[in-house]
């Protein structure tokens, strides 16, 4: 990233030219934030959802929208992500990816958040890898900045 300038070559948001502004990260933010290193994010490192970077675990960084912050009501469904009882666009989990192979999502439950975590979701692509298999976000180790699209095609 040169000049906080980002490029963006992933279907979660249209591809195009990003860049990190620093702004207060608010519902609605979109943000640039390194996924956390756990078995979901390996194994979508292995089957090629996200690229190889320099993030802990050797992830590239993502690009997605804030949905919930602290105090916010989040309820996994088979349906999708409700935040404080508004179901949330394109977030219904896949039970498969494109080459039929099977994905884990977050159990189905409810949770408020607490002051540390953020979910990250995609509300742009249905196939987005996002909080839908990852959870939630520590707001204080992953996140690099809010960003902003500049050219977007």
């Amino acid at each position: 990233m040169a000049a906080g300038i980002r490029i963006n070559i992933t279907p979660s948001y249209p591809i195009g030219v990003y860049q990190i502004i620093h702004e207060p990260i608010t519902k609605g933010s979109m943000v640039i934030f390194c996924p956390p290193d756990n078995v979901v994010t390996r194994q979508a490192l292995n089957r090629g959802y996200i690229m190889a970077g320099f993030c802990p675990g050797g992830y590239s960084t993502l690009i997605k929208k804030v949905f919930a912050i602290k105090g916010d009501k989040v309820k996994f469904t088979a349906v999708g992500i409700y935040v404080n009882e508004n179901l949330i666009p394109n977030s219904q989990p896949k039970k498969f990816d494109s080459a039929g192979r099977s994905l884990n999502s977050i159990e189905t439950g409810t949770q408020i958040l607490d002051g540390q975590m953020i979910m990250f979701l995609s509300d742009y692509n249905p196939k987005s890898f996002d909080g839908r298999y990852f959870g939630f976000v520590n707001k204080t180790s992953y996140i690099v900045g809010t960003i902003k699209p500049i050219w977007v095609w």
